[in-house]
């Protein structure tokens, strides 16, 4: 597609018969010919799945003051995490709390972070870091100098290992590693709710890399594996993804995650109103969505109370689930109808489809599993 930037990886994707697509801005694979979303998603599940994501955005923040600057925008506490260490974290609009972003952040020392927001948004991201930013520290947008690569599923350690890469380090931690002269940074880390690595290095090394990683996931029976299955196995563990849990319109409070934000730093951007959203309790919540009969809820169908009549929230994302086999969704509910167990309607195409409210996790959530469990 013309006017799409595409990652180092792009001839391969077509070379695997891939259906490419816009993601962002990127010309991205859903889903491979011989795969497609439900195989790819079960390899994951099952065994292990390869993924380009190297549209994902790449911030440097350097210099005296780097890590205190990030600190003081981003709601998570970097106090929390020491160097070595990543952080899941907000980018949220100071005066309405909205989320402009979620994203990583890597921290290498007070000196040298490197921030890992979602493509469409690194840029509005970055731009509102410099507008902050002291004379001190210096931001670098390195979107298109780096790849990213996930490596996800119980075997992801033995393919890690098979090339001589650190596996075994904590949940939320990462290695920097040298392979075959590359220098690969290898995190615990993915958005698949299984074990996983996900692993940047140099666009110009990734081609060799990706090589290398995709015969040794072969070799364990997986798959490279699209972003068509990177979303059903994200909606199984109820990961946001912005512009449909997370936006300008959505807060972290509404979103379910203030167990993301430091509440007791005294600033971040947002804090002010994200603290008085708290303290009066928001008027929507995040929930999950269990179809009861036959039928897929989607994203921007209204969900009505038990009766059907009253519209009571919208459903942010939806999908068929492949490990439970029926619909599943996350929907954004009016505060009063978010008890558990509630029975709901989700309005598809003018038919009632019955619903259970639950809190996700879906599926079991075995980000932190032994190698191989």
């Amino acid at each position: 597609m013309d006017g799409l930037l595409r990652t180092p990886l792009s001839d391969r994707h077509e070379a695997l018969g891939a259906r490419l697509g816009d993601f962002g801005g990127w010309y991205m694979p859903i889903e491979y010919d011989g795969g497609g979303v439900l195989r790819e998603h079960r390899s994951v599940r099952g065994g292990v799945g390869l993924f380009d994501v190297s549209h994902l955005g790449k911030l440097a923040v350097t210099g005296p003051g780097a890590a205190a600057l990030v600190d003081s925008a981003l709601t998570n506490a970097l106090d929390r995490i020491g160097p070595g260490r990543a952080q899941y974290t907000l980018c949220c609009d100071e005066w309405t709390g909205g989320v402009v972003d979620d994203l990583l952040v890597y921290l290498r020392s007070a000196d040298d972070v490197l921030l890992v927001p979602n493509a469409a948004n690194c840029a509005e991201v970055g731009r509102r870091l410099a507008a902050a930013v002291p004379a001190t520290v210096e931001i670098t947008d390195l979107h298109q100098r780096l790849g990213v690569l996930a490596v996800q599923g119980p075997r992801c350690d033995e393919v890690l290992t098979g090339l001589g890469l650190p596996v075994g380090h904590p949940y939320l931690s990462f290695v920097e590693a040298v392979w075959h002269g590359a220098a690969v940074t290898v995190c615990r880390s993915g958005y698949t709710g299984e074990r996983g690595y996900e692993l940047i290095a140099p666009a110009g090394d990734l081609p060799k890399l990706w090589d290398a990683l995709l015969d040794a996931v072969r070799d364990c029976g997986g798959l490279p594996c699209g972003l068509g299955a990177r979303d059903t196995l994200r909606t199984e563990l109820g990961y946001p993804l912005h512009g449909h849990e997370l936006s300008l319109e959505i807060t972290p409070v509404q979103a379910g995650l203030g167990w993301a934000v430091g509440w007791r730093k005294p600033a971040f951007w947002g804090r002010d109103v994200l603290t008085a959203e708290r303290a009066a309790g928001p008027g929507r919540l995040l929930r999950g969505l269990v179809a009861l009969d036959r039928g897929i809820p989607r994203a921007g169908m209204t969900v009505l109370d038990g009766a059907g009549g009253t519209p009571v929230g919208t459903v942010t994302s939806g999908t068929f689930s492949p490990t439970l086999e029926h619909g599943i969704a996350l929907a954004l509910l009016d505060a009063g109808s978010t008890a558990l167990d509630t029975e709901v309607v989700v309005d598809v195409r003018g038919r009632p489809l019955r619903c259970r409210v639950v809190r996700p996790p879906f599926v079991e959530d075995r980000t932190k599993a032994e190698p191989g469990a």
